[in-house]
Parts: structure tokens; C-alpha cells; sequence
């Protein structure tokens, strides 16, 4: 039988059991051999429910509450610290803010652990910071010059930006960064997928310099990115720049959490449960009292919110340099002196003819003919075997189900018994064999889906790309062309009209100074585009969410499950004010699965909300009932 520690002997350990009732510290006793290895915020294996689980010391204590026996410690697995108080106690609040487990959050912050990686040589970040420089960049925005120097002062201000094209976002961060270096603090920055990430290092370092930072996201090797947490950790780096896992990264005297362009999708986490990075570097803004940095071309709704709210202060443009920024938009919609729209209009065409550069089409999907109608009657094609949906993936492949993959060659309307079929969507690869054939002098190239491109070289070619996907060109684009947004426009989302104009900004902002533009559409819905004004689309947003008591203004919270169980949920009280959606099917075209109930309450009362299905789980999971997929503002529903 072991025996116990002479100093502090009881060790406080979170388990990552993943049961919900269970979401608490447990006392162990820490071995006397252990004594030493067993530090706070290292991993442990302990003894639970009869098997031998992971673990992390919080804290060592002298006496436990718990009146029964306590069991000893199995195992210091590391004593590496990797979970510092910051980071627990910033875990327990996103549990708590998204109704789920504090050893959930925990999987999201700490990465596996990698052996090799611990026993690296250390190697420690160079002393000191360069001088902060011109800040030319930071001087296009009202307050922004103001901002930079209030952090290079130590002071933690607060603030929402909307750029404006001319200047790389990613060196007015990596400036503001260096300001929050000069002051002694450490800074975390979060963009959105890992290929914005190999940009802004290449940045980065050259503003940082070598060794000041590291890059931590989850595409990296195993060892690679536990290398790089443990330097933040170590406290060997100060600055960490990531996808939306570096939220959490363990920065000591962290001064500065930064976003760039926060309504991208990639941000939302699809584990549970489920946070978003902007909220969780706004809780720990507001936590920690850190300065807060997020930007974008265009302005979420949430950031409106801050905004108006007198939470942070605007960064912005003033309205002539701003519009000089932002390359001249012409609206059009395919039709001409009255007659039927085409999708390829003629202004497009000239646009592509006086560029002597590159030029930028975005089309809103990647395939080729992926949805088929009659042209007679315009009737969906459907396969005659599954009544499958009929497309075509490339110009040599035979027309074919897209659900079983029968060819339905040939093909007769059983409406009208028309043989002729029309693609009322066109996919990229389509539309680029359309432009190659038009302007055989230029290079066509495509980018979206599995093949996508990071950058290319200036030249007189024609790049295709999906939202989301358009590659960099040297000095710019000479025309960005905007194809079918009627058709970003149609999808079933709530968030829609906000991701629809991130995307066009985003792409209009690779144009270069004094480029051109083309956008094919309504000119109504396209105003904000032709006056460049994401911040009065973002008002406007947020006035209609205000409407209809939907997020940021209100708390929305999903609980998907049996049809039963929902029903019962729903004649049960809430907060006050808590309306009760549903239960209605998750998927409409399968009434038959899992059903979704939807709570709507004022933001005041959203904690309480999240208290109350946290309760709910819980209480499932002691009863060992399946568990509900709950939800706390999803980007949809």
C-alpha cells in the first residue's frame, strides 16, 4: 500500500470521463514517490469508475472535503505543466457558456501529448523586441494610429476594425502585435484555416523577427504542434499564431487576443460543444482583461453589436478613402436594352479584353453541371430508376444520377418528352471552359474543392475560383468579376445575405489599386458592394436579427433528439423569457429522424439558459440515458 505525500498529499484532478453529471474536480492522493512529479496543471491516470483514465492536476491541497476513502494517483504521465490556472479557468467558462463539459473544452485546448516533443531542446525567443515602425498602414483609419500606441503603452484597448484594401492586413497585425511585444506582453492571433496561417508566418517573421513566435494548428504534425504549444507554454515564445484551436494557447501575461475575419465558418468548432473562436477570445478579452483586436473586410453582426454597444471602438476608414480603396463595382444583371439576362454579360467580357493582368471570376460553385432541367418545360431531370437527381461532372463524362450513378443516355422528359436538357446552375469548371473558348490567348485556371491555389504569379490569365478559394496574384488583380450571386444568395441560412457580402468583399479586396469590377445581380441587394460600405450592411443586419430575435441580439440555443424526449423538454420551464420552437425534423426532406427543438431567450437571461441544459444533460447522463446535441448560437439551425 503506497503512502501518501508529506506536503499537500490530496491532488485536485479533472477526469475526462465526458459524462456530464461528473463535470467536476476529484480528490486523489498524491503517492509519496509522485511527490515531486505531480505539479499542477500536468497529466496524470487515475483510477475511475474501475478503469484507469487521463487526467490533469489543478491544484495540490492539504485536506479534501470528501469524507470517504480517496485512491492514490496511478500515474504521472508528464510533468510537463500544460494547463495553466489562465487556461482552466477560460475552459470552465466556454463550458459553462455552451452548456457542455469542462473536459470537452480541454480536449479543444490542449493538443495530444507527443514524447519526443518534451524531450526537444528549448529554444528561447530572442530578448527583446524590434522598434515598432512607420505604422504608415494604421494611419488610413480614424483612431487607428491611437490604437497602436495605446498598446505599445501597456494600456488595453479594445477594438473592431474594417479594413479597406492597399495594405496587408497581416502586417498591420503583426505591427500591433510588435507594439503589444514592446510592452512586455505576449499576444494570441487567430485567422481562419491553415492556409492564411502560412501567409501571415511568412509576415510575421519578418516583422517579429526570428524565433518570437509560433504557429499552432491542427494540420500540423503531431509533434510539430505539440513542439509549438510547449513553446507557449514554457512562456520560451510570446505570441502565438493559429487556426481557431489557438484560442486557448497558454500565453503568460498576455496582452493582445486578435481575429481576422470573424464571420468565417472555419472558426465555428464541430466538436461539442461547439464554441466559436471570436467568442471564446471575447470571453477571455473580458476575463483577463486583455486588448482586443478583430478585423475583417467586411463586419459581422456580432462585431455591430460590440460596436453600438460601446464595448470597443470602431477602426475604420473615413468614407473618401475608404471608396478610393475599394475598386469601382459595376452592377448588372446580364440583360440588355430590356431583353432576357445571360449569365456571361457583356460587361464581364470587356472587363476581361482592357485587363493587361490577371483577372478574377468567382462562381459560387465548383462543378460542372451538377443540377439538370428540360429545356422544354424546365422540369428537374430525374433518373428513371431512383428518381435521383440527373447531372453531368465534366464536358467527356456521359449525363448520370448523381445519387446511384446510372448513365441516362438517352434521355426523354416523361412531362413534355422533350430530349434536350439545360443547366440552370453552372459549376466553375464549366463556366471556365466557356471562358477558355472566348479568350483562347490566356491561360484558364480553376481553383475550389480539393484542388485549391494559394498564390500565383502576376500574368495575363483568367482564375476561376470558388468563395473561398481565390488564390493571391501578385500585385492584384486588374478585374474581379462576380458571377451568379443570386445564387450565394439562395441558400436556406439565416446568416446568408452576411456571408454572401464577406465573400464578395473578401474577393474585391484581392483587386489591385484602381482595378475594376464587375458584379452580376440586383443592383438593391448589391448597394453595399457598390458604395463599399460593410459597416452600414452590418447595421442593417443587425437591425433585422433584432427583428426576429435572433443572435447577437438574442440567445438561441438547438437541442437535437428523440421526438419524445424533445416534448417532454418543451413543457418544461425555462428562463423567463425563454420561447420554445418545435420540435420540428432536423432534416425537412426525412421527417422521420432526429427531431430539433429550438430555445430562443433575451441575451440577459442566456447564462441561465445554458445553467438549465447543462442540468438537463447532466441529468441524462446520470440516469445513463442516450445523449441530446445541444447547441448554444449555431451559425445555423
Amino acid at each position: 500500500m503506497p503512502t501518501a505525500a508529506a506536503a499537500r498529499p490530496v491532488a485536485r484532478v479533472v477526469v475526462d470521463s465526458g459524462l456530464a453529471h461528473l463535470d467536476r474536480p476529484f480528490d486523489y492522493l498524491v503517492p509519496a514517490d509522485l511527490e515531486l512529479a505531480a505539479v499542477p496543471g500536468c497529466r496524470v491516470k487515475v483510477r475511475f469508475a474501475g478503469r484507469l483514465v487521463d487526467g490533469f492536476v489543478v491544484e495540490r491541497v492539504e485536506h479534501s472535503e470528501h469524507g470517504g476513502h480517496l485512491a492514490f494517483l496511478a500515474k504521472v504521465v508528464s510533468s510537463e505543466v500544460v494547463l495553466t490556472p489562465e487556461v482552466l479557468s477560460l475552459a470552465r467558462v466556454v463550458a459553462d457558456r455552451y452548456a457542455g463539459v469542462l473536459g470537452d473544452v480541454l480536449r479543444l485546448a490542449i493538443p495530444p501529448r507527443h514524447a519526443r516533443a518534451e524531450k526537444a531542446p528549448r529554444t528561447e525567443a530572442p530578448k527583446g523586441a524590434p522598434a515598432v515602425q512607420s505604422l504608415e498602414g494604421w494611419q488610413t483609419y480614424v483612431h487607428g494610429l491611437g490604437f497602436v500606441t495605446s498598446l505599445q503603452a501597456g494600456e488595453r484597448p479594445r477594438a473592431w476594425w474594417t479594413a479597406v484594401p492597399g495594405h496587408d492586413p497581416a502586417q498591420l497585425v503583426a505591427e500591433a502585435v510588435l507594439a503589444t511585444l514592446s510592452s512586455g506582453r505576449g499576444a494570441v492571433v487567430c485567422v481562419p484555416d491553415a492556409r492564411d496561417v502560412a501567409r501571415w508566418d511568412a509576415v510575421f517573421t519578418q516583422v517579429l523577427g526570428e524565433g518570437r513566435h509560433v504557429a499552432l494548428t491542427a494540420a500540423q504534425p503531431a509533434e510539430r504542434r505539440y513542439r509549438s504549444f510547449l513553446a507557449a507554454a514554457r512562456g520560451d515564445v510570446q505570441v502565438v499564431l493559429g487556426t481557431r484551436a489557438a484560442a486557448f494557447a497558454p500565453i503568460p501575461d498576455l496582452g493582445l487576443v486578435a481575429m481576422w475575419d470573424d464571420g468565417d465558418d472555419l472558426f465555428a468548432e464541430p466538436r461539442a460543444p461547439y464554441p466559436h473562436a471570436r467568442e471564446v477570445l471575447l470571453l477571455r478579452a473580458a476575463r483577463h482583461d486583455t486588448a482586443l483586436l478583430v478585423g475583417g473586410y467586411a463586419r459581422t453582426a456580432e462585431g455591430q453589436s460590440l460596436i453600438e454597444s460601446g464595448w470597443c471602438i470602431e477602426l475604420a476608414a473615413e468614407q473618401r478613402t475608404r471608396r478610393r480603396a475599394w475598386p469601382q463595382v459595376e452592377v448588372t444583371d446580364g440583360s440588355i436594352a430590356g431583353a432576357a439576362p445571360v449569365r456571361l454579360p457583356q460587361q464581364a467580357f470587356r472587363a476581361i479584353r482592357a485587363s493587361e493582368g490577371s483577372v478574377l471570376i468567382q462562381v459560387p460553385r465548383r462543378g460542372y453541371r451538377d443540377s439538370l432541367t428540360c429545356q422544354t418545360c424546365r422540369e428537374p431531370a430525374r433518373c428513371q430508376a431512383c428518381q435521383g437527381p440527373l447531372g453531368q461532372p465534366s464536358a467527356s463524362a456521359p449525363v448520370a444520377c448523381r445519387w446511384c450513378g446510372q448513365e441516362a443516355v438517352p434521355w426523354s422528359c416523361p412531362h413534355c418528352h422533350g430530349t434536350t436538357l439545360r443547366s440552370p446552375v453552372v459549376g466553375a469548371l464549366r463556366t471556365a471552359e466557356e471562358f477558355g473558348r472566348a479568350f483562347p490567348d490566356r491561360e484558364v485556371v480553376t481553383s475550389g474543392g480539393s484542388t485549391v491555389l494559394d498564390d500565383l504569379p502576376a500574368g495575363r490569365r483568367i482564375v476561376l475560383a470558388t468563395p473561398g478559394a481565390e488564390p493571391h496574384v501578385d500585385g492584384g488583380y486588374d478585374a474581379v468579376i462576380l458571377l451568379d450571386t443570386w445564387l450565394m444568395l439562395g441558400r436556406e441560412d439565416v446568416r446568408v445575405d452576411e456571408e454572401s457580402h464577406r465573400r464578395w468583399f473578401n474577393a474585391l479586396a484581392l483587386a489591385r489599386p484602381g482595378g475594376k469590377a464587375v458584379a452580376v445581380g440586383d443592383a438593391q441587394t448589391l448597394q453595399a458592394v457598390v458604395r463599399a460600405d460593410p459597416a452600414g450592411f452590418a447595421a442593417r443586419e443587425l437591425a433585422a436579427r433584432a427583428e426576429t430575435h435572433l443572435p447577437p441580439t438574442a440567445r438561441l440555443a438547438t437541442v437535437d433528439g428523440p421526438d419524445d424526449v424533445l416534448a417532454d423538454l418543451a413543457g418544461r420551464a425555462w428562463t423567463a423569457h425563454t420561447e420554445v420552437l418545435g420540435p420540428v425534423p432536423v432534416d425537412q426532406r426525412a421527417p422521420d429522424a432526429a427531431q430539433r427543438l429550438i430555445l430562443r431567450t433575451p441575451r440577459r437571461e442566456g447564462a441561465e439558459l445554458a445553467t438549465l441544459l447543462a442540468a438537463v444533460a447532466a441529468e441524462r447522463s446520470a440516469a445513463k440515458l442516450p445523449g441530446l446535441r445541444i447547441q448554444i448560437d449555431p451559425l445555423t439551425f
